[in-house]
């Protein structure tokens, strides 16, 4: 016990250093009862010793008395310590919560470290980095070169705040500073996951990245040449000359099951409308629609028809031209089978109508039995063709389908009627070789360059300005297409279930608490408030119980051959997935979904929305909030109130005055007012912040800890990630008139939310910011 107080003794013995600024000193108590102490034991006892004897009698009580006030002293010193100590732990914890809690040091939070070092600071240069417009940073944006980003290109570093925040202004169309859409990123998450040695016990993921690397492998497809297709082709029956009598049907319905190919007319498996139940489950239909066209047309809304595009004639028979020649054949011999091509293209085409048309005028989702379908289009055997292509599943001729444009299908059944009648007795059969040229179509992704620059230049000359993918981009997305089961199911292993299920439902709950303060002026809004109410949301994941044994014999013959091979076994498995949704009668979570979507009373959250960089587990739950929360609260907002600025007074309100802010702060004069399109966009980006930061407080309050990034406060942090979001990764961008980090500003104004003001340096006149 002697020990222990000394120790207490020496612990609490002011320091003869100066106290460094802002660190805590002892109270006044502790400082007096420290700096008495104890005269030594043999001066003590002199002193005693000289004083006369009744003087000695009278000093032993003092004596006594002097030690119990010493040990009272002392024990208040104790006490005065043991208190500093608890309010010493107490303010540096506390502190420490301030500053964003302990450092995350996972592998994925160096990454968002690394991009977050790389980015111009919001709170250090807001001038610099909050006032573009989307509109600039749309220009010379290629969705290559975002994908190049995180990918590990480096550009020149720079190291003052200044060069940063020039250096964001110079390449931000470039998408190297912020973060690429999230289709782009999803794509490269499944990139790294093809790329990787993980897993090598599961034989379907190694068949899945080996297809993939064969799809890379161009120097082997380059060997191949052209040789692959004439070989298929002669399994089909040969080149359509006098001998080849192969049956319409019969090659229609063999193109339709093994290769994907739909000639005439599409066809598709799902639900009849987003959204529709029937006693808790999907009802799943096949749906027959008009086919992708190979040769452009005109609509004429006057006459409400389709019209031949002349100026397309010529560079498609070039196009085909150069096929044929590349297949071998010289120029009087595909002179003729090319003029019938073109001529029964056009003449299909023009059969076809717009989506908004068939919209107006209700040709979506008309249904009909297989039986009444045969009797109005009888030039196709709907029965045989559909049996063959949804085999095993039976097909009888009272299953109702689904038809998406009636008139065009009975229009085509009468042109090859015709065509069939008129050629009979020709030298070549136009039919089927419209058929095997439609397979070509199909399969130029699986040959040569000089294939695939063909198709191009065809693009180029039809007047198309998009960029062509990445090698990598195109065969994620061939593998993804055939390997989606795969896929599925390891993305749904790898999720974090319980940090998303918790985001989804934090998101959700402050959007409701947002609906709550809106102040409407249109009462069917509250038609709306109880749809909300009704809503459950729920992760969208794999449902698929496919063992890995199903999965090896689905895939049995994919991913040991050649790349075409490959490509021909992964168009069969993807028209066998279409007959596995069909037999199930449940829709299929979409791996490549990257946003919200409503299933009747679900409100559905698909993985692609927590798949790396944008959200990790192990990311401080700032980042995952300020990034994907914002993306889910935008997401939600569009598809439940895709018109609330006509239903509440707030929107044009809240729009104006973020753009009054944003026209002060830039120092623009007569700026044209925002447009309701526009203002409804301000509003809503700003509205999914506050939901998001909502949101993440909510959760903060169950869970005070949190880790930082480069050692941001939680607030910071939050913000910070949400500035990384660009303003052009979805189909609303174009009506954002103001970068959406842009919003921070308006939302730090007059409030203590933010660590530091954002007022813009070089704007030196003054303003009075407001709270919108």
């Amino acid at each position: 016990m002697r020990e222990t107080v000394r120790e207490l003794e020496l612990s609490v013995q002011p320091s003869p250093q100066p106290e460094p600024e802002g660190r805590l000193r002892p109270p006044p108590l502790l400082q007096l009862a420290v700096s008495t102490q104890d005269p030594p034991v043999a001066d003590q006892q002199l002193q005693t010793d000289l004083l006369p004897l009744e003087l000695q009698q009278r000093a032993k009580p003092l004596s006594i008395k002097y030690r119990l006030l010493l040990g009272v002293l002392l024990g208040f010193s104790v006490c005065a310590a043991i208190v500093a100590l608890i309010y010493f732990v107490h303010f540096q914890g506390r502190s420490h919560h301030a500053d964003g809690g302990a450092p995350c040091l996972s592998p994925a939070c160096q990454w968002a470290s690394t991009h977050l070092s790389r980015s111009a600071d919001p709170f250090q240069h807001p001038c610099d980095y909050f006032l573009s417009t989307c509109t600039l940073n749309k220009v010379g944006r290629q969705s290559g070169q975002d994908a190049a980003a995180h990918s590990g290109n480096q550009r020149e570093e720079v190291t003052t705040p200044q060069e940063r925040a020039q250096s964001r202004q110079t390449h931000k169309g470039l998408g190297e500073e912020m973060i690429p859409d999230r289709k782009s990123l999803l794509l490269l998450h499944l990139r790294d996951i093809l790329e990787s040695n993980d897993s090598p016990g599961r034989t379907s993921l190694q068949k899945a990245r080996r297809f993939y690397q064969s799809c890379l492998d161009t120097e082997a497809i380059e060997k191949a040449r052209e040789e692959p297709f004439l070989q298929l082709v002669q399994t089909l029956g040969g080149w359509p000359v006098t001998q080849n009598r192969t049956d319409f049907n019969s090659t229609l319905g063999l193109l339709m099951r093994e290769y994907a190919t739909f000639p005439f007319f599409s066809l598709r498996v799902g639900p009849k409308e987003p959204g529709e139940t029937a006693n808790g489950e999907n009802k799943i239909y096949i749906q027959i629609d008009q086919p992708d066209l190979l040769i452009p047309v005109q609509w004429n809304s006057h006459a409400e028809k389709s019209q031949s595009n002349n100026q397309a004639i010529r560079p498609f028979l070039a196009t085909w031209e150069r096929y044929l020649t590349l297949l071998g054949f010289q120029p009087m011999t595909w002179i003729v089978p090319v003029g019938m091509f073109t001529s029964l293209s056009s003449e299909l085409a023009v059969a076809t109508a717009p989506l908004p048309y068939r919209l107006s005028k209700g040709l979506l989702y008309q249904n009909m039995t297989i039986r009444e379908l045969q009797s109005q289009a009888p030039a196709i055997d709907w029965l045989g063709c559909l049996q063959a292509t949804f085999h095993p599943h039976p097909v009888t001729q009272d299953d109702l389908v689904l038809l998406h444009n009636l008139p065009y299908i009975l229009q085509m059944s009468g042109i090859i009627s015709k065509w069939a009648t008129t050629h009979e007795m020709s030298s070549s059969n136009p039919l089927h070789w419209y058929m095997v040229l439609h397979l070509l179509h199909t399969l130029v992704p699986a040959l040569d360059s000089r294939f695939s620059e063909t198709a191009k230049n065809l693009s180029v000359a039809l007047g198309s300005t998009e960029g062509v993918s990445p090698r990598w981009k195109r065969c994620v997305l061939d593998t993804e297409s055939g390997f989606e089961q795969v896929l599925k199911n390891l993305l749904s292993e790898k999720m974090a279930h319980r940090e998303a299920t918790e985001m989804m439902r934090n998101v959700f709950s402050s959007f409701k608490a947002k609906l709550q303060e809106q102040r409407w002026t249109n009462k069917s809004v509250q038609m709306v408030i109880e749809r909300v109410e009704s809503l459950s949301p729920r992760l969208w994941t794999a449902k698929d119980t496919s063992g890995e044994a199903e999965l090896d014999l689905i895939f049995s013959k994919v991913g040991t051959q050649s790349f075409f091979s490959n490509y021909i076994q992964l168009l069969s498995s993807r028209q066998k997935r279409r007959v596995k949704l069909l037999s199930e009668r449940t829709e299929a979570a979409d791996v490549l979904s990257v946003a919200p979507r409503l299933l009747g009373n679900e409100l559905l959250f698909p993985m692609g929305m927590f798949a790396p960089p944008l959200f990790h587990p192990t990311y401080p739950r700032a980042f995952n909030y300020g990034v994907i929360g914002f993306l889910m609260a935008k997401d939600i907002l569009h598809m439940i109130l895709p018109d609330i600025h006509s239903q509440s007074e707030a929107v044009r309100a809240v729009a104006e005055c973020i753009w009054a802010h944003y026209l002060t702060v830039t120092g623009k004069k007569g700026e044209l007012s925002l447009s309701a399109t526009q203002q409804q966009e301000v509003w809503v980006q700003y509205s999914a912040l506050q939901i998001a930061l909502r949101a993440y407080q909510q959760s903060l309050k169950k869970y005070p800890s949190d880790a930082s990034i480069l050692g941001l406060s939680h607030t910071r942090l939050f913000l910070t990630s949400f500035s990384q979001v660009n303003c052009d990764s979805d189909k609303y961008s174009e009506f954002m008139p103001l970068e959406p980090s842009f919003l921070i500003t308006v939302l730090c104004a007059k409030s203590d939310l933010c660590p530091a003001s954002l007022q813009c340096l070089k704007n030196t006149q003054q303003y009075s910011v407001t709270t919108c």
